[in-house]
């Protein structure tokens, strides 16, 4: 017999929730939260639209008891990265156990899970105590403005963010910061060498010290290794002329223990030395934005309650965001591949068991 939830994941990844902070026209949450409202809403389930930004909108739902008790959230984001180089990236289709398309995977996989959760917490008598809140958030993929919104409004005593984890618990994650280098040329004809100076090539020494920089990187013992990247560059004229300005993106993952706005510091430390060297280099860098790293408070009753495998997971998720509002957080979900790839998938078997382990998790927290 077909499993409900699966329907419900088929339906999920056909509505498109491309974001638009991504991909510049992406559809936005809009469509896939009113789907959302209303299946929560037929249930039975108390559900409210909350505005992260016009026409992006968190969908948050409510199973609450009479008595007294903890509250649980299960959360998790209804918006996607884009879907270039997708041939049919909204037609589910169903092969070898597993489900393909955009979002199976990051996260309409977890969103299936906890619907299905919350379906089967409104038909068997909800929870004994306390309350348990639903919430499908928008901008994950981007910067987060649902997960921030949610929090100024909605609080609970600890929280399961439904990413993927290959049904393992993880207890915490890397944060980001993200900054922009700008090295500053003098254009000039390209027969004229000794008019111009090279922009792009000043660019190239500063990558090679970011690429030191990336080998000295400290180590957390759960969360592993700070990295730091070159993501975005772009420079130049025309071929005929030196580059008189080339700016480069970077991103660094962060671990525990390591000063806010770490970046900046290590790359003006960069640029000075560089100008040390050679009274023509000239360079600036300036602070674009910040996720901070996580982790589960030791004495978080969730690990032990869920019963699987602990780990750390290797991207940021919203429960960074949910932490730092006094949400104790894990990231527990189903397993697949092809993460923001071209063939995304999600473990359908997974998505089942993800769904019946939140049943359980909430009853026996929310007693």
């Amino acid at each position: 017999m077909r499993d409900e939830t699966i329907d419900l994941l088929r339906d999920l990844v056909a509505i498109d929730s491309v974001n638009p902070s991504l991909v510049p026209g992406g559809a936005g949450e809009q469509a896939i939260a009113i789907h959302i409202e209303s299946y929560l809403s037929a249930l039975g389930i108390d559900t409210v639209m909350q505005e992260a930004d016009a026409r992006r909108p968190n969908v948050i739902g409510v199973i609450e008891s009479k008595k007294h008790g903890p509250s649980l959230m299960l959360c998790g984001h209804i918006d996607t990265v884009g879907v270039e180089g997708m041939t049919a990236p909204f037609d589910p289709v169903e092969r070898d156990g597993r489900m393909y398309g955009r979002g199976t995977q990051d996260m309409k996989g977890g969103c299936a899970s906890i619907l299905g959760a919350a379906k089967a917490l409104a038909k068997n008598g909800g929870v004994n105590a306390g309350r348990v809140v639903f919430a499908l958030v928008a901008d994950e993929e981007h910067s987060s403005i649902g997960a921030e919104t949610l929090v100024k409004d909605w609080q609970c005593d600890a929280a399961i963010v439904c990413e993927p984890t290959d049904l393992q618990v993880a207890i915490g994650h890397k944060g980001f910061e993200w900054v922009e280098i700008a090295t500053e040329g003098v254009a000039a004809h390209g027969s004229r060498p000794d008019d111009g100076v090279d922009a792009i090539a000043m660019m190239g020494r500063v990558l090679a010290e970011l690429e030191d920089l990336d080998r000295r990187m400290p180590v957390h013992e759960l969360l592993g290794r700070a990295s730091i990247h070159a993501s975005l560059i772009s420079g130049g004229r025309e071929l005929s002329t030196y580059p008189d300005r080339c700016t480069l993106h970077v991103e660094r993952r962060t671990i525990a223990g390591e000063a806010p706005r770490i970046t900046l510091r290590e790359i003006e430390a960069i640029l000075y030395a560089l100008r040390n060297r050679d009274p023509k280099f000239k360079a600036t860098a300036q602070f674009l934005f910040t996720r901070s790293p996580y982790l589960t408070p030791e004495n978080s009753p969730l690990p032990q309650l869920i019963g699987r495998p602990t780990m750390a997971a290797s991207f940021w998720t919203d429960a960074a965001i949910l932490g730092e509002a006094g949400i104790d957080s894990v990231v527990f979900g189903p397993g697949g591949a092809g993460l923001h790839g071209i063939d995304e998938y999600v473990k359908i078997d997974e998505v089942i068991a993800c769904r019946d382990v939140l049943i359980d998790v909430a009853r026996r927290f929310c007693a």
